[in-house]
């Protein structure tokens, strides 16, 4: 599993582990981000239960696994949250785990045991101890019903969850980062047309993060944009049609 710091200041750091050489073909590929503050270590969408022993051998060594406090869903996905029990096992303490209101009794099937902060629909800040903070941004309907995006305004990296993500073939796959915009959108056109189903939550969102200073938008799925990119990226959204890549009403024979 390849992994990239993307921040990294005296007291921030953002870390990104993903294309898992040895994950089953029948695995979609996921990326997990790590975010380190002070002696805290915050997991980022941590991953289904079939990446957990990767994900884990990937960060130990270069993250102590008990310093991790808080976990971030994004949404209530398997490929998200279904590793929350792995981690729980080898974590001493309390970890806080952030998911939308709507979806912790549904998460919680996945892991009977933790206990879940639940996210509001308008979103909210979710505070370190050192008192700095990241932003939990509404991204609802984008493509889940309770969704969110995280933004952190030092490091500026916007994670997105399912928005920007892509189904990158192997071959395609030479860095973390998207290299040729161009080329790279056939592998998430069609993942975008069928996934997001509300173009008014699709602008809504858009407008919501054009406000934000952003040198790294970082999917759960395929490469991460960064520089001109990210503009990039925001533009060819907010022009996609969604909601069309499936007949809504097929014949039934």
């Amino acid at each position: 599993m390849k992994c990239e710091t993307l921040y990294r200041s005296s007291h921030r750091r953002w870390m990104a582990f993903g294309q898992d050489p040895d994950r089953p073909e029948q695995i979609i590929d996921t990326n997990q981000f790590v975010v380190i503050d002070g002696d805290e270590t915050l997991l980022v969408d941590p991953g289904g239960s079939e990446v957990f022993p990767t994900m884990l051998g990937a960060l130990t060594g270069r993250v102590d696994p008990q310093s991790i406090t808080t976990m971030f869903l994004s949404h209530q996905d398997p490929d998200v949250s279904s590793s929350l029990p792995l981690w729980r096992s080898i974590i001493p303490g309390e970890v806080k785990i952030y998911v939308s209101w709507l979806w912790t009794g549904f998460v919680s099937h996945f892991d009977p045991q933790a206990s879940f902060t639940p996210i509001p629909d308008e979103g909210m800040d979710l505070r370190f101890s050192s008192g700095r903070a990241l932003r939990l941004i509404p991204a609802h309907y984008l493509h889940s019903s309770g969704n969110f995006s995280l933004y952190d305004p030092e490091a500026k990296v916007l994670f997105t969850g399912d928005i920007g993500a892509a189904l990158v073939p192997e071959t395609a796959k030479t860095s973390l980062f998207v290299e040729d915009f161009d080329a790279h959108i056939p592998y998430m056109e069609g993942f975008h047309q069928r996934w997001m189903p509300s173009e008014e939550a699709k602008q809504a969102w858009v407008r919501r993060i054009r406000s934000l200073e952003i040198d790294i938008l970082a999917p759960q799925h395929g490469l991460l944009f960064k520089g001109k990119d990210v503009g990039r990226f925001l533009d060819w959204f907010s022009a996609l049609k969604v909601g069309v890549a499936a007949d809504p009403a097929p014949q039934l024979v």
